[in-house]
């Protein structure tokens, strides 16, 4: 069960990031203008536009894709996952608390999809953090 949980929640950080990292990186001005889509637009708010930070965004999310693909290609070795999990967790996690400080900036659709997306984020980093429960049983005395 540990092992498919590991795999959704690798999978799903891998197909997040992607979609920001491809977007970012590739069409900064557009992601800025536009991001997440779906006619919602939530980076205007946080500040001008700055190709370089957009591109460096893009860059970082596309490596998250990198670790998040490579972990679920090797999710059976506990050790990999953890890794992935704790580098996942640090970004997630303080992203999330950054996002939380400025829910103000939002209208209460955009506050509410902010909240349970970017903690879905953090809940499913922390699951790859979790270490799995041995196997081996040990007879009783």
């Amino acid at each position: 069960m540990k092992l498919l949980l590991d795999r959704i929640s690798l999978a799903f950080n891998a197909v997040t990031a992607a979609y920001v990292g491809f977007f970012a990186y590739f069409a900064p001005r557009t992601w800025y203008d536009t991001f997440p889509g779906f006619g919602l637009r939530w980076l205007p708010q946080l500040g001008p536009y700055n190709e370089h930070f957009a591109k460096d965004v893009g860059a970082f999310y596309l490596a998250f894709t990198a670790l998040s693909l490579v972990a679920l290609i090797h999710a059976r070795k506990q050790a990999v996952a953890l890794l992935a999990g704790a580098a996942l967790l640090v970004f997630n996690g303080l992203h999330f608390l950054y996002h939380l400080t400025m829910l103000h900036m939002y209208e209460p659709l955009d506050q509410a999809l902010n909240v349970v997306l970017l903690s879905l984020l953090v809940v499913l980093s922390v699951i790859l953090v979790i270490p799995a429960r041995s196997q081996a049983r040990v007879p009783a005395p």
